[in-house]
């Protein structure tokens, strides 16, 4: 099988580049980020008009398309409650989303692809901070196994793409990341998302007390989506390595903080009750980044009160798309 070949050093911005999911939360700061830095050539499309969980669909679209750089942002995700009722299409939906990317793009020839895991695929107990050689060493936190058992089987076959093909094949490991365009569905986001909601409507409702799942003390790591953005395209431009590469800010906050920081932008001032009957998941996952920030990266450009307050005020623009 025959492959053009990646020379190294910054993608061309007349390249075509598919960005899987660039409607979601990292794919369209991802599309942000590209066109902020001239690429001419972008490749999207929504589930409606490509579901990548089908793979003769796939297999097609990268044979009538020929993208030369795949970024996958294409994932179904979701937070503790989601991923705990819905594990089983967790593990399938993104076990077919991610193998169907990457073999289309073998059998297509292309020349760079990021595969984007999370930062949940670590193992429960693994040391903080968080180094890359601590993946497959132990159990998995059990509130989100589905979903980190198939990154993770993303991540083994970028691995053995590059062995197999010598392809310049990568991956990205990011933190918890939040921003525009996030999801902020009661039961199925994630914890920025759900909080702001939650709070914006006790505010506007004068709910006197929000209830909180957990304790409140476990540590949490937070990326801006165009951070993470910035992040993939300096990953694509200048790395080639056989590991997958933590993306951070390698900085933490307790979930109490974030509520409370949540909570004051939204304009509630009640109470917050933490149901420590809830699960908290894992307590500590900050990432160690010595590895980003070693090729060049960083620090990040957004701290996390300012992103919040422009992720609040976008869902204030948007609520209009969250009424489930």
């Amino acid at each position: 099988m025959a492959f053009m070949q990646w020379h190294g050093g910054p993608l061309p911005r007349d390249s075509r580049v598919y960005v899987a999911g660039h409607r979601g939360l990292v794919g369209s700061a991802l599309w942000r980020r590209l066109r902020a830095a001239g690429f001419t050539d972008l490749v999207g499309r929504d589930s409606a008009e490509l579901d990548l969980r089908d793979a003769r669909a796939t297999a097609e679209f990268f044979a009538g398309t020929r993208p030369h750089a795949v970024i996958d942002a294409a994932a179904r995700v979701g937070g503790i409650a989601a991923n705990a009722a819905h594990g089983a299409e967790f593990l399938s939906d993104n076990l077919r989303i991610q193998v169907n990317l990457l073999d289309a793009a073998v059998a297509t020839g292309v020349q760079r692809f990021l595969f984007l895991g999370s930062s949940c695929i670590y193992p429960k107990a693994a040391p903080v901070p968080i180094r890359e050689d601590a993946l497959f060493t132990g159990p998995l936190e059990v509130t989100n196994e589905g979903y980190a058992v198939a990154k993770l089987a993303g991540i083994t076959q970028i691995t053995a793409i590059r062995r197999q093909y010598g392809l310049p094949y990568i991956s990205a490991l990011p933190t918890n990341v939040y921003g525009p365009g996030d999801n902020f569905h009661p039961e199925a986001s994630h914890v920025v998302p759900g909080l702001i909601r939650r709070f914006h409507e006790a505010a506007r409702d004068h709910t006197p007390v929000v209830h909180c799942w957990g304790t409140g003390l476990p540590l949490r790591e937070f990326i801006h989506a165009d951070d993470l953005a910035d992040a993939c395209l300096f990953l694509l431009d200048n790395y080639d390595g056989d590991g997958p590469v933590n993306v951070g800010t390698g900085q933490e906050v307790t979930v109490a903080e974030l509520a409370t920081t949540i909570a004051g932008i939204a304009g509630f001032r009640g109470e917050i009750h933490w149901d420590t009957s809830q699960p908290d998941g894992t307590y500590r996952k900050l990432l160690d980044v010595s590895r980003l920030t070693g090729l060049g990266w960083g620090p990040p450009a957004i701290a996390l009160p300012d992103g919040l307050k422009a992720t609040y005020h976008w869902f204030l623009d948007n609520q209009s798309n969250y009424r489930g």
